[in-house]
Parts: structure tokens; C-alpha cells; sequence
């Protein structure tokens, strides 16, 4: 059931008909009242209607206010999830990190396996245990410097001054 409200304002809509609207015109106090303030509200809603339209945008405003439409939805959203999403989240960097650890082991893995450091060469041998004869080579000298780095990495350096030529010993192989 409508309550005196509702009915009023559909009376003043047009809404109601026949026997309800005969039975609500009888239950009015003062009709002659009540019809003038019919007529007043029906005039300041047209006049509402006409003053409150919507206006038309421009170009420029129509898309500033599709931008401030969107970003108003966003932070609704925002506020009903409670957090802000983003795409770097802790559990894809950690997949992230942890694909890239891999990648490194493994092509670290094949590199060494591939470059993998040889003995000591045969030459370099044969050099260290050679002497240089001083009737045929009176003023040479030889130097060497060893340097050990990380682990098994060895760097030997022969520097020879004076020498004239090498012994038959030392022909290539």
C-alpha cells in the first residue's frame, strides 16, 4: 500500500487513474489547495528541467571528463579490493629472480665445460728445463714469472733477452 506521499507525488506526475485516482481526490482536505500546489510543483519541475539539462561537451572537455570518469572508477575499485595491484608483486620477482639464477648456473655450466683450462703445455716444459748456452748466446737471459689466480687459472710469462736463436731442441712438434 502507497503511503499519502507516494500517492501525492503520482497525482502530481499524472500517473494515477481511475478509481484510484478518484478515491485520493476525495480524500483530499482542500482540493483547491492542493491544485494549486500541483500546479506549482509542475512548473518548478519544468523549470528544473529546463535549467539543470545536461550540457554538451566539446571535444576536449568530453575527453577530460571520460579521464576523470575512469579514474574515479579506478580508486572505487581501489577502495573495494583495499590494495593497490601492481604487475612487479613479491611473487613474480621471485619467479622472476629465480629464473634468472637458473640461466645463469646453467650457461655458467656449459661455458666452463666447454672452456674447460688444459695441463700444463708440453712446451712451456721443455723451455723451463733447457739451458741457454753462453758460448752461442753470451748475453741471454731469461725471466719468468709465474701468477696463480682463482683456483686452477695460472698465467706464465717467459721473457727472453738476448737470444739469438733457439736450440734444436725447441722446433715446433
Amino acid at each position: 500500500m502507497k503511503t499519502f506521499e507516494e500517492k501525492f507525488t503520482a497525482w502530481v506526475d499524472g500517473e494515477l487513474t481511475g478509481k484510484e485516482l478518484v478515491e485520493f481526490e476525495a480524500s483530499l482536505p482542500d482540493r483547491a489547495a492542493a491544485e494549486a500546489e500541483k500546479r506549482e510543483m509542475q512548473k518548478l519541475g519544468a523549470f528544473l528541467k529546463q535549467e539543470l539539462a545536461a550540457q554538451p561537451f566539446a571535444n576536449e572537455e568530453f575527453f577530460s571528463h571520460q579521464i576523470r570518469e575512469e579514474i574515479g572508477r579506478d580508486q572505487t575499485a581501489q577502495d573495494r579490493h583495499g590494495t593497490r595491484s601492481t604487475w612487479w608483486t613479491v611473487p613474480r620477482l621471485a619467479w622472476v629472480g629465480a629464473t634468472a639464477i637458473a640461466l645463469f648456473v646453467l650457461f655458467s655450466v656449459m661455458f666452463v665445460r666447454e672452456n674447460a683450462p688444459e695441463s700444463q703445455s708440453p712446451y712451456l716444459t721443455q723451455i723451463l728445463n733447457a739451458r741457454v748456452d753462453p758460448v752461442e748466446n753470451p748475453n741471454a737471459t731469461i725471466a719468468m714469472f709465474e701468477s696463480q689466480k682463482n683456483g686452477d687459472e695460472r698465467v706464465t710469462v717467459l721473457w727472453t733477452e738476448g737470444l739469438k736463436s733457439l736450440p734444436a731442441e725447441f722446433a715446433a712438434k
